[in-house]
């Protein structure tokens, strides 16, 4: 039941995060800039009470998996976790604050869309771990 629980916050981040990467934060750039901030600053509120819980489950879950089994794939798991969260806080985090405050350019949100292929692609490699795991 605890793997089933734990497949299920990956299936959720991984739904989540190709959602974001193909369908939101390319919308941004079809945003008339002030449309743009006034929609960002609810978005930003509104994904957080979906993404949170999510990273929160998948990162306790993970950390339990690790201390339940020690083995490498829990390992290799918890180290892309906590690259995602690493580049979350020290990129994303700033960067939609930055978005909400009218401190943006267009560049600003082509990067946002290249820089996330790293969280894609890393929740894509934490599900299949977990999946081939399971």
């Amino acid at each position: 039941m605890f793997d089933t629980l734990s497949l299920s916050f990956d299936a959720g981040l991984l739904v989540l995060i190709w959602m974001v990467q193909l369908i939101v934060y390319p919308s941004f750039l079809y945003y008339e800039r002030n449309n743009l901030i006034i929609w960002h600053q609810k978005y930003t509120g509104l994904i957080t009470m979906i993404v949170a819980p999510l990273m929160f489950g998948q990162l306790g879950s993970s950390i339990y998996a690790l201390i339940d089994d020690l083995h490498s794939i829990a390992i290799v798991k918890l180290v892309l976790i906590f690259l995602v969260w690493l580049s979350t806080f020290l990129y994303f985090a700033p960067t939609h604050g930055k978005i909400s405050k009218d401190d943006f350019s267009e560049r600003t949100l082509q990067e946002l869309v290249k820089r996330n292929w790293f969280r894609t692609i890393t929740w894509t490699l934490v599900f299949v771990l977990a999946f081939f795991n399971f």
